[in-house]
């Protein structure tokens, strides 16, 4: 009864084993994974928030360490691009074992709900976070109807 209750705990490890063997063939050693918590997949700097109510659209753009005036922010219908760059200083008599700190440059698309109105659109940068509001079309609104 044990012999069979521990081979399947071997064959459990046997799977993981397998697993992590085939994700360092898929994407190589450390390659495209989280080195740990804090760390985020490239292509996902800066992280973002976006929430919404009746009459707006709010993106959080956590961007600390960079300069408001070198990101770029354009909107065509309801594709929000977030475009630039963040340079860290490297101290380059040391070696680093680990670097969590994102670096070089950056591109966010959004997509909006079709009721956004492009023509609508502040920015505001305050203490490392873009705030971008997109206000949505008068049509889009609701309105309360009077019953007579």
């Amino acid at each position: 009864m044990f012999g069979q209750i521990l081979s399947g705990f071997e064959t459990i490890d046997e799977f993981r084993r397998l697993e992590t063997e085939l994700l360092e063939q898929l994407v190589g050693r450390g390659g495209g994974w989280p080195a740990g918590i804090r760390a985020v997949r490239r292509g996902t700097f800066p992280p973002i928030n976006v929430g919404s109510t009746a009459d707006r659209v709010d993106v959080y753009v956590f961007a600390s360490g960079i300069d408001p005036k070198a990101l770029d922010i354009s909107i065509q219908q309801n594709l929000l691009v977030i475009s630039g760059q963040r340079a860290v200083r490297v101290a380059q008599e040391g070696n680093y074992y680990r670097r969590e700190r994102y670096d070089g440059e950056f591109r966010r698309v959004i997509t909006l709900p079709d009721d956004v109105d492009p023509e609508r659109v502040d920015a505001k940068y305050r203490d490392g976070v873009l705030q971008i509001t997109v206000r949505r079309r008068e049509s889009a609104q609701p309105r309360q109807i009077a019953v007579s």
